[in-house]
């Protein structure tokens, strides 16, 4: 059962019985109370992240900021897993060998499955946790795989070129990549992948919420009952 739920069923469970309860009556109904009280109120700042709440002002924020959430979530992945950094250690030994030796001896699923672990590796291994780990980047394999194949095909091309930079080449496709895919989201899309990311964690929002609540109750009935 889903933890806030479950949260304020026993809340109410506990408030019902503190009114019945012949011992202590009060105080278990006030820790009951003020739990539920607790536990709903962090429902609620939770559910109007997602959902427009009518005559709540800024309930929605989610939705409502959708541009901000896009250009987001391109900065996020340009700036800090597909940096130019990034991207040049993980070219710096791949153009040693030339022309048709590189492009028959490569393994693009690998290619793309040792960037992954780059990010891993890194001090940004736990900022990829948080957006759901490796299965984050998936949707990026194919078109990824696609545009290394392609870089390597220009740097066998261009490998005389002094001003061929492979590793700005791989980011700006990387870029375009991440532009047509971000085009195709609605605030909808928005919404269901904030909801997978963090929703299960805001869920303990709602248990400590009533935990706290239960706490302060109990110990204002206790205060209400010593005088």
């Amino acid at each position: 059962m889903n933890k806030s739920i479950l949260t304020n069923l026993i809340a109410v469970t506990i408030t019902i019985y503190g009114l019945f309860s012949p011992i202590f009556s009060t105080e278990i109904f006030m820790a009951g109370l003020f739990a539920l009280s607790g536990g709903l109120t962090n429902w609620l700042a939770i559910h109007m992240l997602f959902e427009k709440v009518p005559l709540l002002y800024g309930s929605g924020v989610i939705p409502n900021r959708f541009e901000d959430f896009k250009n987001g979530i391109k900065n996020l992945i340009m700036n800090e897993f597909f940096s130019s950094t990034i991207l040049e250690k993980f070219l710096k030994n791949k153009t040693d060998k030339a022309g048709e030796d590189i492009l028959k001896s490569l393994d693009y699923d690998k290619i793309f499955i040792k960037l992954v672990e780059a990010i891993e590796e890194s001090s940004l291994g736990s900022m990829l946790n948080m957006l759901g780990g490796k299965k984050a980047l998936d949707p990026l394999r194919e078109p990824v795989k696609k545009k290394i194949k392609e870089l390597f095909n220009d740097i066998s091309l261009k490998n005389n070129d002094e001003n061929f930079n492979p590793s700005e080449k791989l980011k700006e496709d990387i870029e375009n990549i991440i532009d047509k895919r971000l085009e195709e989201l609605t605030p909808e899309h928005i919404k269901i992948i904030m909801k997978e990311m963090i929703q299960k964690h805001l869920g303990w929002l709602v248990v400590w919420g009533g935990v706290f609540g239960f706490l302060i109750g109990l110990l204002l009935g206790i205060l209400g009952s010593l005088n």
